[in-house]
């Protein structure tokens, strides 16, 4: 199976985790795990797998040692 590693979902650029899940199960528990890390997730259905895709907002600039 080849998958794309960016998609535009719901108007934004999200990237793909490079996993593969076979069951809905799995690909929501590494959801859980990104979202806990402050990721944005989205789940994508193709074929009878589960791919995770994941975006971060960036929030803070730090440009040599200060912040903006």
């Amino acid at each position: 199976m080849e998958a794309d590693s960016v998609k535009i979902l719901d108007g934004k650029k999200f990237l793909w985790d490079g996993e593969i899940y076979n069951y809905e199960k799995d690909a929501k528990e590494a959801m859980s795990g990104y979202e806990q890390k402050g990721f944005e997730t989205r789940l994508v259905e193709e074929g009878n797998k589960y791919l995770v895709y994941t975006r971060r907002v960036v929030t803070e600039v730090v440009i040599e040692g200060q912040s903006m």
